[in-house]
């Protein structure tokens, strides 16, 4: 079945990769689900812990809701979705961009993520064909943009998703040694202890805090994936387009210089920018100059 799929990703490269495309579109569906559902499953269970800490009358008239329950529904009518309703990216414009029952508009953060999925599976798939790396970088790559969105929206970087992505990352290159082994867990501890030290380093001189923990163990798990030498150019990328994109903020009055900007959205693109073309980066440097 391995060597079907092998000669058919390498004999019809287009199908293959639309295939992709059809397989990350429906994987962005859901990315849509955990990316609106998993912070409002932390703060419930947050607020649940505070309700036991303090030994308050406990609500249980509440309805479960995680990411299966309930079923996906309209936030403004509670209308359910329909089947039809729900095909990625092609119900988004057959509806207009609208609720089906009561017109509501449909952010179009919806569509943006299935096609954005998309067409990274797709370019993956043109790209490494049918390997053994193909399948852990689609799930690298849904991951890291579900935490893009999560952490654009709520400044979270929520552990359910960076802690298995660093494991990931570790087990991966266990099994396949695409990166050494020793290289992966020296790369996982240097880009928490990296960020660790920036971190109590700028507090200590300003007495405020730059970042999150999220953001350690989200370049930790890059790290275990990518290995540590590919962690420098993963902090520069990273840096400089956060850099730019705050200043166009503040110069478009987007956002004020005291509020904070999260960080985890910028190291994703430069670990994903790092996987596919890190290496090509690193020879361009050394031999320009």
């Amino acid at each position: 079945m391995i060597e079907e799929w092998r000669w058919i990703a390498g004999s019809y490269p287009l199908a293959f990769a639309g295939a992709a495309l059809a397989l990350g579109l429906l994987v962005g569906s859901f990315l849509n689900v955990i990316i609106h559902r998993l912070p409002k499953m932390l703060e419930a269970e947050w607020r649940r812990n505070c309700v036991d800490c303090l030994q308050l009358e406990e609500d249980e008239t509440s309805e479960p809701y995680n990411l299966m329950r309930p079923a996906s529904h309209c936030p403004q009518c509670r209308a359910a979705v329909r089947p039809w309703q729900n095909i990625p990216v092609l119900s988004f414009v057959l509806l207009r961009g609208r609720c089906g029952s009561c017109r509501a508009k449909i952010p179009w953060r919806y569509p943006v993520v299935e096609l954005s999925t998309g067409l990274l599976f797709a370019f993956l798939a043109w790209r490494f064909g049918w390997s053994e790396q193909l399948p852990a970088y689609m799930g690298l790559t849904a991951v890291l943009l579900a935490l893009t969105f999560i952490d654009a929206d709520t400044q979270l970087l929520p552990d359910n998703l960076t802690l298995p992505l660093l494991w990931g990352g570790l087990l991966f290159n266990l099994l396949t040694g695409t990166v050494p082994l020793a290289d992966a867990v020296i790369g996982a501890m240097a880009g928490y202890l990296c960020l660790w030290l920036l971190f109590h380093g700028f507090k200590l001189a300003t007495g405020k805090e730059g970042m999150g923990y999220g953001d350690f163990k989200l370049l930790a798990a890059l790290g275990a994936w990518l290995g540590w030498t590919l962690l420098p150019l993963v902090i520069l990328l990273s840096s400089l387009v956060g850099a730019v994109v705050g200043v166009i903020l503040i110069l478009l009055s987007k956002h004020g210089r005291g509020q904070p900007l999260p960080f985890g959205p910028y190291l994703a693109a430069a670990g994903w920018i790092a996987l596919i073309w890190g290496q090509d980066i690193v020879n361009w440097y050394l031999h320009a100059y």
